[in-house]
């Protein structure tokens, strides 16, 4: 890699140790994961696992506790 910083160098080399790589091959793998098209969210299935995941949890809380939990240390 020509005219890199130093500490941008030292990162990717340390980033690219940690995943078994060459630098090089650490570069090629950050930029395919940047230019690759986002992935799509399935917005039904995610909502679907949180009603699901509510259900089972052991108490409920009503939108006045929610909204006083969201507010409490704003104040």
């Amino acid at each position: 890699m020509k005219s890199l910083p130093s500490s941008l160098h030292r990162q990717l080399k340390a980033r690219a140790l940690r995943n078994k790589r060459s630098l090089n091959q650490e570069v090629i793998a950050l930029l395919e994961e940047a230019v690759a098209p986002a992935a799509k969210v399935d917005v039904e299935a995610l909502i679907t696992e949180a009603r699901e995941f509510r259900a089972g949890l052991d108490f409920t809380l009503s939108a006045e506790e929610i909204d006083r939990l969201k507010r409490e240390g704003r104040e």
